[in-house]
């Protein structure tokens, strides 16, 4: 199986921090170019641009692709099927126009010009609002074509806005919510390589802010201290080998932001010898 994934940019390495958390380690990746080998010999990582990716896949070139969400929008392929939300890299893509001009709708835009990189997004974006503006597509810079004359407004990607601030910018409309996605072929969607691969990834996702506690309490304790951890369906409760007092290891899994509370309440509650570690997978 060939995942494809972005060759370089703001998604480069955090596609490849998840596969290596994965357990999909790069073998070798340093010294190539287009492809890097994975510690499963049956799993290839192929480097493409980002926009390219899902034309990858579609394609036939990949099976698996790792790219975000508004460039498989705008690709528009009609034979992939997302798979998971990698839960990084989010965007949005917006409507702006000059903050002092006349352009505070969509609909003040019915004849007008609008710049973007994103024309298969945008075309749709108006074709839903029945507005029909002229579309011109650029490669980069979007931001800057409404003060050169190039454009009444623009449909462009931003994280924070600061940029669009910057240009005197205001935001009429978002367009899309974006995010980094798997996807597959929907021919190899099914297949058993891909359900491995997304199960390792989706159980990278499922760990992170989570945290493993151990601990050890009172048999006569016991209901006091399930009460006050807020696990997922509640903790594991063993016996302890050689223990000659009536205790028991409880074992939970809690949400970060919950660990320095569940430590003062399960103390109070009579716990004692509390251990927590970091979780890396967690398989649901």
């Amino acid at each position: 199986m060939r995942i494809a994934v972005p060759n370089k940019g703001r998604l480069h390495d955090p596609t490849l921090d998840l596969l290596e958390s994965a357990g999909l380690h790069v073998v070798d990746g340093a010294d190539r170019k287009l492809y890097a080998d994975t510690v499963d010999p049956d799993v290839t990582l192929l480097f493409a641009r980002a926009a390219d990716i899902p034309e990858y896949v579609s394609d036939g070139a990949a099976d698996v692709g790792i790219t975000g969400h508004d460039q498989i929008s705008e690709a528009e392929p009609d034979n992939v099927t997302e798979l998971l939300d990698l839960g990084f890299g989010q965007c949005r893509l917006v409507l702006a126009a000059p903050e002092d001009g006349d352009i505070e709708a969509v609909e003040d835009l019915a004849g007008k010009t609008v710049a973007t990189e994103f024309p298969t997004i945008t075309r749709r974006y108006f074709e839903d609002r029945g507005v029909d503006p002229e579309l011109v597509e650029v490669t980069g810079a979007t931001e800057l074509t409404p003060h050169v004359d190039m454009a009444d407004a623009i449909v462009d990607i931003t994280s924070t806005g600061t940029t669009l601030k910057v240009n005197r910018l205001a935001i009429i409309d978002e367009v899309l919510d974006s995010s980094v996605r798997l996807f597959a072929r929907d021919d190899v969607a099914d297949d058993e390589k891909v359900t491995q691969v997304t199960t390792a990834l989706e159980s990278v996702l499922a760990a992170d802010g989570k945290r493993y506690l151990m601990m050890n309490v009172p048999e006569n304790n016991l209901e006091e201290v399930r009460d006050v951890i807020p696990g997922m369906g509640g903790p594991t409760v063993m016996d302890i080998a050689g223990e000659d007092e009536e205790l028991v290891a409880v074992h939970a899994v809690v949400d970060d932001s919950d660990v320095f509370e569940t430590i003062t309440e399960v103390k109070r509650a009579g716990a004692s010898d509390i251990l927590v570690t970091e979780i890396e997978r967690l398989v649901e």
